[in-house]
């Protein structure tokens, strides 16, 4: 199904076609199976090719894996001033594994430069004009950059917009475009259409009465009045101006290596000369063909072996100067492993890395593990795609709250929320611990402040917390 000309045809605006074939390109570089790069051909003369699989470091993947690690990982916390609307939360993240899939999905953003995290109620029953009346709890959707839609943007925001979602029913599929709009009054709706995707009925759409039939879409409303001016979606992007489109308003992001595809490339030209070193190189022994046997007719040498190759007669001057004679290909190792170390050093720069990221060291990638320092290219990288993060999660959290109260939790929506990313790699925490205990001991630092810090608690909750504390050492 062409969702772009769909939303044309109905006089919806969205993002270029152009550009969603660079999220295919970066897509296929994650995979580490680019089209015409990775497959090809060698010519072997008198019109002869041979079909080759070119080798990769992985190192796209290797880049994303690492900035979900540093963005999002287990020693993230997210403290609400509220504690039953830090309980609430909680509990619904835990519910939807978003402890899992948060770094998965930080991982994914990194190669397709854009996800979308989708709050709804589950099993929800809405009245006759679209306000939702009851349901089972709170779930959230996951969405990569291929999914989304956006419809109307402002200063890189984007305000409105569709996500498809595809499920299989009874071996045929289906996919749900979910519009989130505006009404007059700026609160948004959600909108739900169904279509048929397969071969002889790509495209069809469905009516209500059709779709409420099919499993998937048995209890789905058509439309939801969400009666807030505040989306009910979250957008979530690297902090990186896209200029892998030439409208400039794209509100889309890019891919952490979608200005180092360059490197990549001749990172897996190198890595795959390099195994062809070992595969070209390896030892040969050419041995005569009366040398092969005994006078007795037996074997001399072990048939499965295969550094014996045979020689024909027609070699038979050769043969009789050099009856055996051994070739020793020499392997251009350190030519090799060089140029590959130096061009993990561009692609680490290029990606905000700094250099010394990645070492090219027997034969397998290495990657630094010792602490940063805050002046550091790879600090300044990590805040600077916090300060988006840091805005989504808290949105992310809001919008939970916000459903929470739609099925009666009674939260208090203007909480404090704060977001304790992990700074491990950057600072020295052991030394930084001990550092306060001293300044506790000195009665610079209260004990309420330092276990708000070190506990993931806010200070009044540090504070209450301290009367059921022993008045022993600090840990």
């Amino acid at each position: 199904m062409d969702i772009i000309k769909y939303l044309n045809n109905n006089e919806f605006d969205t993002v270029d076609r152009t550009f969603r074939a660079q999220i295919a390109v970066w897509y296929s570089w994650y995979r580490a199976n680019v089209r015409r790069f990775h497959r090809y051909r060698v010519y072997r003369g008198a019109g002869s090719y041979v079909n080759c699989r070119r080798k990769s470091m992985g190192m796209a993947k290797k880049l994303c894996e690492d900035i979900a690690d540093l963005l999002l990982n287990e020693r993230v916390q997210i403290t609400l001033t509220d504690e039953r609307a830090n309980a609430y939360v909680e509990d619904v993240l835990q519910k939807n594994n978003f402890g899992v899939l948060g770094n998965e999905y930080q991982e994914r953003k990194a190669y397709c430069g854009t996800v979308a995290y989708v709050p709804y109620i589950r099993d929800m029953v809405v009245d006759g004009e679209g306000n939702v009346v009851d349901g089972a709890g709170i779930a959230i959707n996951y969405v990569t950059a291929k999914d989304i839609y956006p419809l109307s943007w402002e200063n890189g925001v984007i305000t409105e917009a569709a996500f498809l979602f595809t499920s299989t029913f009874r071996n045929k599929k289906y996919g749900r475009l979910e519009f989130h709009r505006q009404n007059e009054d700026k609160t948004y709706y959600i909108e739900n259409r169904v279509f048929r995707l397969g071969k002889s009925d790509d495209g069809q759409e469905l009516t209500e009465s059709e779709w409420r039939e099919i499993g998937p879409y048995v209890g789905l409303a058509a439309r939801v009045e969400t009666g807030s001016t505040e989306p009910q979606f979250v957008i979530d992007k690297l902090n990186i101006v896209n200029n892998a489109d030439d409208d400039v308003s794209n509100p889309m992001g890019v891919a952490i290596f979608a200005n180092a595809i360059d490197y990549l490339q001749k990172l897996d030209l190198e890595f795959d000369s390099y195994s062809n070193e070992f595969s070209l190189g390896r030892k040969r022994i050419y041995v005569a063909p009366e040398m092969l046997t005994d006078k007795n007719g037996s074997m001399v040498f072990d048939p499965d072996d295969t550094v014996f190759y045979q020689l024909s007669e027609d070699y038979s001057q050769q043969l009789q100067k050099d009856p055996i004679k051994e070739s020793n290909m020499q392997l251009r190792v350190e030519e090799h492993s060089k140029a590959i170390n130096d061009d993990l050093n561009y692609l680490s720069m290029r990606c905000g890395f700094g250099t010394e990221r990645y070492k090219f060291d027997n034969g397998n990638i290495t990657t630094a593990t010792q602490v940063i320092s805050e002046n550091s290219d790879m600090f300044r990288t990590i805040k600077k795609h916090e300060l988006i993060l840091d805005a989504a999660l808290k949105q992310l959290v809001r919008i939970i709250i916000r459903l929470g109260n739609v099925l009666g939790a009674g939260l208090p929506e203007d909480t404090e929320i704060t977001i304790d990313f992990d700074d491990s790699i950057i600072e020295d925490k052991t030394a930084e611990r001990q550092s306060d205990r001293q300044e506790v001991s000195m009665g610079v630092m209260s004990r309420a402040e330092y276990r708000a810090k070190w506990y993931g608690e806010t200070l009044e909750q540090a504070q209450r917390s301290l009367p059921e504390q022993e008045s022993g050492v600090l840990e």
